[in-house]
Order: C-alpha cells, then structure tokens, then sequence
C-alpha cells in the first residue's frame, strides 16, 4: 500500500562453517523466508573474535534487534511469533 512503512525485521545469526546445529537454523530461517519477510546477517565467530569470545559456547545464536533471542536450538513456532510480534504497530 501507498505512504505506509514496511518494518524490515532484522535478524544476526552467529554461526561457524562446521556446526551441525548452526546448518539447521540457516534452513530453519530460510524456511521462515517463505511465511515472513525478514533479513538475516550471518556472522562467523571463527572471523570475529569478539563474537566467537562471547558465543562459541552457544551457537548458533539469533538476535533480534541486538537481543539474543535463541541459542542452540530454535522452536520454530516461537521464532515465528517473535517476528510476527515486529510487525505490529
């Protein structure tokens, strides 16, 4: 529609080359991608020491908005209400 914004929900996904969990969440995500309109930015902790200092015993880890909103693990029904929650006014 005309003069309305679309809010972009922005998602950082820190994650490592070999990480069986952190492959899973990418196809979770890019399922999500099909349902919901939201962008990702991958960060590969092995690249960033300040990330890998701070998540290498979590990944993959998911922020929204620069909060951690999952770690290990994703429930895909709480990802989705989540980001569903960034859509309203």
């Amino acid at each position: 529609m005309r003069g309305e914004l679309i809010t972009v929900v922005k998602l950082t996904l820190y994650s490592k080359k070999v990480c069986h969990l952190c492959d899973t969440v990418k196809k979770e995500l890019n399922g999500l991608r099909k349902e919901l309109s939201f962008s990702i930015t991958e960060v590969d902790i092995e690249k960033d020491l300040n990330a890998n200092e701070k998540y290498r015993n979590l990944i993959p880890v998911i922020e929204m908005d620069g909060k951690v909103i999952f770690t290990g693990r994703i429930d895909r029904e709480k990802l989705k209400h989540a980001l569903r929650q960034k859509y309203q006014p």
